[in-house]
């Protein structure tokens, strides 16, 4: 019932271009640093920063994370070794994640959870939070300090590392023990230029759980701006230069845009066709939630269990699940238009501040609010590979609709990449994002 029917690999176009008797020529510029050093290269962020894909953090997402791939580009400008926390090769599949393992009749993919090689060290319950999922330690140098789930909000709460297991892996200490702010540990060993992608969980947990956990409300644009200025005068205190990224549009990536109530609705009209509409547990302008009719402006999580339409609520006299007033679809699977909006609005003071920042700072900036929304308009071609926000099909979104790709994390290496030569005359080479694959399909072998 969801709204894509069937999914093929990329057809990867390619071609010759003719020329006749004229021969043109091409000037590339010669690889250089420009106004940057690259010396010791850091990237300050969250999962994506991490390489996370497919709803977890393995080692072959993280040998494809983006940093990775700026590295290995700058190091073609005397940029020099970049390390990152990587899972072994014994434990690769790190905390496990999702893997496609073919389609239904209606064309929706099937998954299933890899659980095997995983790096899990064991589970610590921390009084008044709750239970955290431990992980391998990681010792050595690092340079790629991207912390899954990480909010600004957290980065200089000194007790993080003892609520976060992706933070917990590269300290020193055990949880409860921990008293390092993760803005002071990415800025303990001196390095010479930096990434930073924070700011994303600030509006992107509340989205994804449809704002029903009081846990993860969206940060107050005051409290962003304050650690914003904060974090980006902390990682240039010493006249580092840098790129940071604007928030990504986080309601106009698959999760959100993949199972529609369109889709939904039609799908139950198969089997009831006197069902007229959806009915959702929405927002109201005073912050109460009521029910009312499903529109298309609401927004239904990828993971939504559509098996559930329909179905008898005993609580409610065994009225139909999603069909009534009395049974709407609960919050926690649907952001409704006015969370929508709310949370647009957020991400879009967020992104002013980032920018305003920046700019100050003389930082360079890749939009990633408007490339990616451009992309989800108009599709992208890049080394002759069509690409699109499309869920499995477009080739940049992983298997948890949120993150991305290899081949998506290379296009995002590229737009850093292409802001840094800007603000900073360089003339990094950019990446072949060709040579990475997309969504990994039942039977492919390709890394």
């Amino acid at each position: 019932m969801k709204t894509y029917r069937s999914y093929l690999h990329i057809l990867l176009v390619t071609g010759l271009l003719g020329f006749g008797a004229c021969k043109t020529s091409i000037n590339t510029p010669a690889p250089s640093r420009g106004t940057a050093d690259f010396t010791r290269y850091i990237s300050v962020g969250n999962s994506l920063t991490a390489g996370y894909a497919d709803g977890g953090l393995y080692r072959e997402g993280q040998l494809n994370s983006y940093p990775s791939i700026i590295a290995a580009q700058m190091q073609k400008v005397g940029g020099g070794t970049f390390t990152q926390p990587l899972f072994s090769t014994d434990q690769a599949n790190g905390s496990g994640y999702l893997r496609l393992v073919g389609f239904n009749a209606d064309g929706t993919p099937k998954t299933e959870q890899v659980t095997s090689n995983l790096a899990i060290r064991g589970q610590i319950t921390v009084p008044g939070f709750g239970n955290v999922i431990l992980y391998t330690k990681y010792t050595g140098d690092i340079n790629n300090y991207g912390v899954p789930l990480i909010k600004l909000q957290q980065i200089t709460y000194a007790p993080y590392g003892n609520l976060s297991g992706y933070f917990e892996r590269l300290l020193p200490g055990n949880s409860p023990t921990n008293t390092t702010s993760y803005l002071d540990f990415v800025t303990a060993k001196p390095y010479t230029f930096f990434t930073d992608w924070l700011g994303n969980n600030d509006a992107l947990l509340y989205a994804i759980t449809g704002g029903a956990d009081p846990n993860l409300r969206l940060t107050d644009k005051a409290l962003f701006s304050q650690l914003y200025n904060l974090s980006i005068t902390q990682l240039t205190k010493s006249g580092q230069k840098g790129a940071v990224a604007t928030i990504p549009d986080v309601v106009a990536v698959p999760y959100f845009t993949t199972v529609t109530v369109g889709a939904i609705l039609a799908g139950v009209q198969k089997v009831n066709p006197a069902a007229k509409a959806l009915y959702v547990n929405a927002l109201n302008s005073d912050g109460s939630h009521s029910a009312r009719i499903a529109t298309a402006a609401d927004l239904i999580i990828l993971s939504f269990p559509t098996s559930m339409m329909g179905q008898p609520v005993a609580a409610a006299g065994n009225l139909p699940y999603g069909l009534t007033p009395l049974t709407p679809i609960e919050d926690k699977y649907v952001l409704d238009q006015g969370e929508v909006a709310m949370t647009q609005d957020y991400v879009n003071a967020y992104n002013a501040t980032i920018k305003s920042v920046a700019s100050s700072k003389g930082l360079a900036i890749f939009d990633a609010y408007a490339f990616l929304n451009d992309v989800k308009a108009h599709g992208l071609v890049v080394d002759g590979v069509n690409l699109s926000s499309a869920f499995i099909s477009g080739g940049i979104f992983s298997l948890d609709g949120i993150h991305l790709t290899p081949r998506g994390y290379a296009v995002v290496a590229n737009e850093f990449i292409k802001a840094i030569n800007k603000q900073y005359n360089a003339s990094i080479p950019l990446a072949n994002v060709s040579s990475y694959r997309g969504v990994k399909f039942p039977g492919d072998n390709t890394k």
